[in-house]
């Protein structure tokens, strides 16, 4: 499995990317710098990947999902519910395609603010 490194000043997160073309396609644009956008309990910032909609997109999305949001060129981080939500779920504006999962607490998104810089780069985990 792949994983990506997300970081914005003291939050430092990692991402177990899927099998999607999407995923491949992210961790290969890696390393690349971009701003924060908020949108109610979701963190998205544009990328230098530009993606088609994968046939598996959906804007339903869970907690620690990161997906990619094709209209806006877009990695997306969700961690509760968003402007397009109808309950406590998060719901992303349009389909995007889920590339992997938050490795621990996606909550720590919450404190960044549009404006921040964010840091995507590929990860080496080391089996123990």
């Amino acid at each position: 499995m792949a994983h990506i490194l997300i970081t914005s000043g003291d939050v430092s997160v990692m991402v177990d990317l899927n099998d999607t073309s999407t995923a491949a396609q992210m961790l290969a644009a890696t390393p690349f710098e971009s701003s924060v956008n908020t949108w109610g309990e979701e963190v998205y910032f544009e990328t230098p990947l530009t993606a088609k909609v994968e046939k598996d997109s959906r804007a339903e999305v869970r907690v620690g999902d990161v997906a990619y949001w094709p209209p806006g060129k877009a990695l997306c981080i969700f961690f509760g519910p968003t402007p397009a939500s109808k309950g406590s779920e998060p719901r992303a504006a349009g389909p995007v395609t889920v590339i992997g999962r938050v490795v621990g607490n996606a909550k720590l998104f919450g404190k960044l603010h549009d404006g921040d810089g964010i840091r995507v780069s590929s990860q080496q985990v080391v089996a123990k």
